[in-house]
């Protein structure tokens, strides 16, 4: 482990965060988990406790690593907390003003030799950076989700990021069992700029009767071997979510082939966000499973 960072902080303990957490815990950091919202802290702590339980029940996790690892976990109530942190790790909403106050925010708090990571899956950490600063410590860690599960953690550099911060957060993701890529700042970095049209188009061809939402998604798991057809996809993902992303790559590129699909509009309009709401493409239970 490197010796400068024991004590991670983690903003925002909605899925992401609170997967983010786990996973830093786990690894052996000490982790400060701060939201807004209290009963968010509370739920996402609950939610790691009950994972870690589930994979001592399988045998997979001895009950001693399970309590070592809740106790490393440490709510914050107040971000000022982060005044202890050594590498900070924002899982906000998506929303760049948002963002760019929590930065501003961090960068009066954290030690002036902190990074400050956001795990934005499309919004420019040149902006961010422009919030603070320490432009040159200011980074992307945009880890996929579930973050326990998946080995894929996308290093993006802004215009000012320095090499050494990239490698500091390389060295992170590597210490938490991840493989890191580097992106470098444009809209959608790597990955959602591959994902996002593709979603979209699978979205363009149930709008225009091409298939059902079954058909689209079987051909793209048995034709194409995709563990998850796309609509499946966005409903896991949020169509919120997929929506912002494809109007950031829109007003980034300023390419037609990014314009989101009215479908896709009118579902978020209707409150059918995928997995999260109930519905999206497909009904879901209680549990978050396909009802």
């Amino acid at each position: 482990m490197n010796p400068a960072l024991r004590t991670i902080g983690v903003v925002g303990a909605g899925q992401m965060g609170r997967g983010i957490a786990q996973v830093a815990a786990h690894s052996g950091f000490t982790v400060l988990l701060h939201d807004e919202k209290q009963d968010a802290l509370d739920a996402a702590l609950g939610h790691i406790g009950d994972q870690l339980e589930r994979q001592v029940q399988k045998g997979k996790l001895a009950p001693a690593v399970r309590s070592e690892t809740l106790a490393r976990l440490r709510p914050a109530k107040d971000a000022g907390a982060f005044a202890a942190a050594d590498f900070v790790i924002e899982a906000v909403s998506e929303n760049l003003p948002l963002k760019a106050r929590l930065f501003e925010s961090l960068d009066r708090t954290c030690r002036p030799d902190v990074v400050l990571a956001s795990n934005t899956s499309s919004i420019s950490i040149t902006r961010l950076a422009a919030a603070t600063r320490r432009p040159s410590l200011v980074i992307g860690m945009h880890f996929m989700n579930p973050v326990p599960v998946m080995e894929l953690v996308e290093i993006v550099a802004g215009q000012s990021t320095s090499t050494a911060t990239i490698e500091t957060t390389r060295g992170l993701a590597k210490e938490l069992g991840k493989t890191a890529v580097l992106a470098q700042d444009f809209p959608g970095f790597i990955s959602n700029r591959v994902l996002m049209p593709m979603i979209n188009e699978a979205i363009f061809a149930l709008h225009e009767g091409v298939g059902s939402r079954e058909d689209i998604d079987t051909v793209m798991r048995l034709g194409m071997r995709h563990p998850m057809g796309p609509l499946a996809l966005a409903d896991f993902i949020g169509l919120d979510t997929c929506l912002s992303i494809l109007e950031i790559l829109h007003a980034g590129f300023g390419d037609p082939k990014y314009r989101p699909c009215p479908l896709l509009r009118r579902m978020v309009d209707a409150g059918r966000l995928g997995r999260k709401s109930g519905g999206g493409f497909y009904d879901y239970d209680a549990g978050g499973a396909p009802a």
